[in-house]
């Protein structure tokens, strides 16, 4: 593996962490949606417009980043995150607004999920600036097609404001963790109430 590919691998490892910490409404915190973080990496500056859709146990159901690097390394790419038990041949077909497909080659698979990435370019970023969503296909190990859409509304405003700061993350974070248990204890006086009520019904 080349420099440069390491300093990117490890410049977009984080994508998914950090987005899951910011994917939660709270006080001060990013919305749910798009947003951008920015750090700097050795000599360069790193910038990442991201989206992420998790299940409500906190699964991964995709990730979406347009990582920018500027200064000593200078490259644009689009990664794409989706959940494992994948065919790998087939890669990730984008969509926008059901205009022509472009297929990302899977670069990586991990435990928790497979990561595809492509060239960012600028008619890509033109064209999810103007499209309404973008749809995100991969193909599970049964052969079926999984397509998750995204929505674009408040990406151009993301890629082209001011990234959040650490202290939103971690606020978004928190945010998310109480959101993860509050649900969780629902789901469970739900099943309790069911059970309770299947008793009665006896």
């Amino acid at each position: 593996m080349s420099a440069l590919a390491m300093t990117i691998g490890a410049a977009s490892a984080p994508v998914v962490a950090s987005a899951q910490e910011a994917a939660a409404q709270a006080p001060g915190a990013p919305p749910l949606g798009w947003f951008k973080t920015c750090t700097k990496q050795d000599d360069s500056d790193l910038c990442v417009v991201q989206n992420v859709i998790l299940a409500q146990n906190g699964q991964l159901i995709t990730a979406v980043g347009l990582i920018t690097i500027e200064g000593k390394v200078n490259r644009k790419i689009l990664q794409v995150s989706v959940p494992t038990a994948r065919l790998v041949p087939p890669g990730i077909v984008m969509q926008i607004d059901g205009g022509k497909g472009q297929k990302l080659d899977y670069t990586v698979c991990l435990p928790d999920k497979c990561t595809a990435e492509v060239p960012l370019t600028d008619p890509m970023i033109a064209s999810l600036k103007k499209g309404g969503e973008v749809v995100f296909t991969s193909m599970n190990f049964r052969r079926a097609p999984n397509p998750i859409k995204v929505s674009l509304g408040g990406f151009t405003g993301a890629f082209d404001g001011p990234a959040i700061s650490q202290s939103q993350l971690a606020e978004s974070q928190r945010s998310l963790e109480e959101g993860m248990q509050k649900k969780a204890e629902e789901a469970r006086k739900k099943l309790e109430e069911a059970q309770n009520a299947a008793k009665q019904g006896q």
